[in-house]
């Protein structure tokens, strides 16, 4: 139903719909975040990350972003 990945623009893990389209039913919604949100908690730690829904650069095609505090930074080649 959907794959996880790091974000070739951001850096950060980000979930995408196998199907194409903008309005997955809400139960692969549901379960895509969950899935996101076990990654990112890995990677993260528990709460260390916001939820983006805004589909930005492909708004349509579903996908979702798991943002830490430092994201901004990394993408814009700031050091830590």
């Amino acid at each position: 139903m959907c794959w996880v990945a790091d974000c070739e623009a951001c850096d950060v893990p980000i979930v995408v719909w196998r199907h194409h389209g903008a309005d997955p039913p809400v139960a692969d919604v549901r379960h895509m975040i969950a899935v996101l949100g076990a990654v990112a908690d890995e990677r993260f730690g528990h709460g260390a990350w916001k939820l983006d829904r805004v589909m930005r650069q492909i708004p349509d095609h579903f996908h979702a972003h798991a943002r830490d505090e430092g994201w901004w930074s990394r993408r814009m080649g700031a050091r830590p």
